[in-house]
């Protein structure tokens, strides 16, 4: 029987707040086809200066509004007829050889929102509205951290696996070669959809030995940062948003900044170890199946408690977690 695609749990894609773009990556006027969700969708930037999400396809005749889509004020002209579709709304504001405009005219319109260096969109499964936010990080951009060092990736597995590291410090002992697994303990927000797990140990640095903790926020499933404290005068960040594609491809981005007394330091040493820790993970995650009921042991408490927390971001059933 141990054939992937009997083994495998189909997880559906979950409700919440996910990245489809760096800031630095659309210009105003720039318009790009992009798929998430299991969608085909178009993001723009306005002449406003403000991002835009909307649905692929004119309701016209169907031309794809990102292949040859143009930007007209805060609208998207599609390529074939010239029909213009306001971002905001998804409700078409201009025919040029028609003065009345069909009802019906119009594509759906994403919320979006720009922060943290990133543009997101709110993702729910039966179009409800945002249902939570997550905060600013005054790291990003701020001068006196470094200029964000950036990468991205795409992997063959969904979301919650990749996001279920964070939960499982075991696992920085077998795949990232640490030599014990650190003390941590986890606490959950009031709202329910924010979780912090902090870890402590023991850390060498070229300005000397300290007793540092690894903080690692979470909001919803594939948002997180994860900073360094302990370090006097001294800061490490790391901040990622993980982006369901389909339900079992994720594109995830990752933004690296440290204070710019420690980017010579131990900040670059510290973004490569982040990189090479995520090229640790890859033949995991390439090759894993879900488990919907994994068997599992004292020892993975926190894993536990992720899988009871994921179930609110989702709107179709599927397997519980035991």
């Amino acid at each position: 029987m141990a054939r992937r695609d009997q083994e495998h749990d189909v997880l559906p894609i979950p409700n919440g707040w996910f990245a489809v773009a760096f800031s630095t990556d659309l210009r105003v006027g720039d318009v790009k086809p992009i798929s998430y969700f299991d969608e085909d969708l178009v993001l723009f930037r306005g002449r406003s200066g403000e991002a835009k999400v909307v649905d692929a396809f004119c309701p016209h005749l169907g031309a794809h509004l990102g292949h040859g889509g143009r930007v007209m004020g805060d609208t998207i002209r599609c390529p074939f007829h010239g029909w213009q579709y306001d971002g905001a709304t998804g409700q078409c504001t201009h025919i040029p050889y028609c003065e009345r405009i069909p009802p019906k005219a119009r594509v759906r319109a994403w919320d979006v929102q720009e922060k943290n260096g990133m543009i997101f969109v709110w993702h729910h499964l039966e179009g409800k509205p945002p249902e939570w936010d997550f905060p600013v990080q005054p790291e990003i951009g701020h001068s006196d951290w470094s200029e964000p060092r950036t990468f991205e990736l795409e992997v063959p597995v969904h979301v919650q696996d990749m996001h279920e590291n964070n939960n499982d410090p075991v696992h920085f002992q077998f795949v990232h070669g640490m030599m014990e697994t650190p003390p941590s303990e986890i606490e959950f927000g009031e709202d329910g959809r924010y979780y912090r797990i902090v870890s402590h140990s023991e850390q060498v640095t070229p300005v000397g030995t300290f007793q540092t903790s690894l903080i690692r926020d979470s909001w919803g499933i594939g948002l997180s940062a994860v900073s360094t404290t302990g370090i006097p005068n001294a800061g490490l960040l790391m901040y990622s948003s993980t982006t369901p594609i389909d339900a079992t491809h994720t594109h995830s981005r990752w933004l690296l900044t440290a204070t710019n007394n420690m980017v010579d330091v131990a900040g670059e040493e510290f973004m490569r170890g982040i990189t090479a820790g995520v090229n640790q993970d890859m033949p995991i995650w390439s090759n894993k199946v879900h488990r919907a009921r994994p068997v599992l042991c004292e020892g993975d408490q926190y894993l536990a408690q992720f899988r009871k927390w994921t179930r609110q971001f989702y709107s179709t059933d599927h397997p519980a977690d035991d």
